[in-house]
């Protein structure tokens, strides 16, 4: 028994013609008369006459025909009710955001999303990336904003910009970068990185050469934020790469040098559960963030998508 033979049977019932309910429904009358022989066949009952003229209901016929059309309003309320929840923007939502990203776009998009969407709530967290998708797959957060691909079977992911990675330097310890940077002229031995578990770590290691040996700085540091090892940088110690959007104008213009084209840049994307349906909150936490972040970052043709795994 199917939904579409009980909205078949009930249309044959209004019309009490086969002809008229296929016109209807938008099917054949061979497909509608098909379809309720398979309904009849499977139940064991006749549910019309079709001897008389015009074309009855049978009693039991009548009985099934006002529990089918309760079934079928049953499902126009369900269907109903999930369309407005898709749409629905109301509620609270947690929202993890990797360490790389959140303190550079967070101050501009929540104000901006607060403001536009007073009736949702988002709870937002610092989390690591293996945080993010360990926390999405079990159900304990709602949606991710992170580098992506993810590649994860249980995760759906919207991907929203590319941002360029930059060279950050001082230029008077390392003069030799001007206006531009190859990907192939960085080495490992002379980069301050983030501490391990960050992928902008991982990613940083893709662009540049690994060198045989370890840091040639004289000590080996792991920083948790990108603030720190810019901080280093300007002292004139190591140098690092940064992504674009943690470049203040005022302090790091002269410290940051860009990449030639291909540009090395990450990806950034939304990531939720397969099972998640607020379809209205994705679009809008989409639509605001591609606001808030330079025009650019959407645009760019000649590029290298740097994988964080």
């Amino acid at each position: 028994m199917t939904l579409k033979q009980l909205e078949y049977f009930s249309a044959i019932a209004m019309y009490r013609s086969f002809t008229k309910a296929s016109e209807a429904c938008f099917v054949t009358q061979p497909t509608i008369t098909m379809q309720i022989q398979k309904l009849e066949d499977e139940i064991g009952v006749k549910l019309f006459d079709r001897n008389s003229k015009p074309l009855s209901i049978t009693p039991a016929g009548e009985q099934i025909l006002m529990r089918a059309r309760e079934i079928l309003r049953d499902v126009d309320q369900l269907k109903a009710f999930v369309s407005e929840e898709k749409e629905s923007l109301k509620g609270s939502f947690s929202l993890g955001v990797i360490p790389t990203i959140a303190p550079y776009l967070l101050p501009i998009l929540l104000p901006r999303f607060v403001k536009k969407f007073p009736d949702t709530h988002l709870v937002v967290e610092e989390l690591q990336t293996h945080q993010i998708i360990r926390r999405l797959k079990e159900g304990s957060l709602d949606i991710g904003l992170l580098s992506t691909p993810l590649e994860e079977r249980q995760i759906r992911e919207v991907a929203l910009y590319n941002e360029p990675f930059l060279l950050y330097r001082n230029p008077l310890t390392h003069p030799e970068w001007q206006n531009e940077v190859l990907t192939g002229d960085l080495d490992y031995s002379h980069l301050l990185l983030l501490h391990e578990g960050h992928c902008f770590r991982d990613q940083t290691l893709n662009i540049c050469r690994q060198a045989e040996d370890s840091s040639s700085l004289g000590f080996e540091y792991a920083s948790g934020s990108i603030e720190g090892l810019k901080s280093l940088v300007r002292q004139g110690v190591g140098l690092t790469l940064v992504p674009e959007m943690a470049v203040n104008p005022a302090m790091d213009k002269e410290f940051t040098v860009p990449f030639a084209q291909p540009l090395p840049v990450r990806e950034v994307g939304l990531a939720v559960h397969n099972s998640f349906t607020k379809e209205a909150l994705i679009e809008a936490l989409r639509d605001e963030i591609q606001e808030a972040i330079p025009k650019a970052f959407t645009r760019f043709s000649h590029f290298t998508r740097i994988k964080w795994r």
